[in-house]
């Protein structure tokens, strides 16, 4: 079977920055993929390469068979991309925005399909307002939708989340679950470790540009019987105080039992 993605010995240098060096991928249809990191470890630049915004040095990356440089075309065509940036254009409502989106797949009459999408994004209140006068969330859920109009197999959704509330997150990932049960590929790199953790079947760690590890979610976070956090804070939850091995000045060492666990100190500390 041809894979969804397939990235093959990538790299990409910017300046003295080696961004990515030798990633080699294999995403299968169907899949729900995680793709970890922290920040500068290479995940916008791989998804970059993947959508023709950027060209790697060396190496090949494909999208169900077809080279995203050769057949970039048919690459486009085959590939959803939620970028991490809020991009939009102010002057045109939110309805506007997908069916202008449509068009540059040469998709018209997609009126009910744009219907379904606003009310899964919970933007249909919204649908006639102008795009300026949205919240980020909402601005963010938007970038979703323009990137589902063409029905793309391949869903990559870069950091999809960020700064939309836990209420219209929990909305989101039901629509994004419903699209991979009905056979979408979708790619996702966040932070929320309890999502990738919820959502991910396979989920692969980039670090510093290379991947340090690649295996199914139950797996990889089954291989670690426990977590040392080392956490600098000047106060420490309450709740939490019964994790700490060890303290000096606003230093805490911390045992935690999984990642879920972390996102929810992590959140507590924000």
């Amino acid at each position: 079977m041809t894979p969804a993605v397939e990235i093959v010995n990538v790299a990409r240098r910017f300046g003295a920055v080696q961004a990515l060096a030798g990633v080699d991928l294999s995403v299968e249809p169907g899949e729900f993929f995680g793709l970890l990191g922290p920040n500068g470890a290479g995940k916008t630049t791989l998804i970059s390469i993947l959508a023709g915004l950027t060209h790697a040095d060396a190496g090949e990356a494909r999208v169900l068979g077809h080279d995203v440089v050769t057949d970039y075309r048919n690459t486009r065509r085959l590939l959803g991309v939620v970028p991490q940036e809020l991009v939009f254009d102010p002057f045109f409502t939110v309805r506007e925005t997908l069916k202008i989106q449509s068009g540059y797949f040469g998709i018209r009459d997609n009126d009910a399909w744009i219907d379904e999408i606003l009310h899964h994004l919970d933007l249909a209140a919204r649908a006639d307002d102008n795009m300026r006068s949205l919240s980020g969330g909402m601005k963010r859920r938007v970038l979703v939708g323009q990137a589902l109009v063409h029905k793309p197999p391949v869903i990559v959704l870069d950091e999809p989340t960020a700064g939309v509330d836990v209420e219209l997150r929990q909305s989101l990932w039901a629509f994004i679950r419903k699209l991979n049960r009905d056979g979408h590929t979708i790619i996702l790199t966040t932070h929320y470790l309890e999502e990738a953790e919820a959502l991910c079947g396979r989920i692969a760690m980039l670090k510093a540009g290379r991947i340090v590890a690649l295996d199914t979610t139950q797996n990889l976070l089954s291989g670690f019987a426990g977590l040392t956090v080392r956490l600098a804070a000047a106060e420490l939850p309450p709740a939490w105080e019964s994790r700490v091995v060890r303290r000096a000045d606003a230093m805490y060492l911390l045992s935690l039992t999984s990642y879920a666990e972390l996102e929810s100190l992590l959140a507590a500390l924000r």
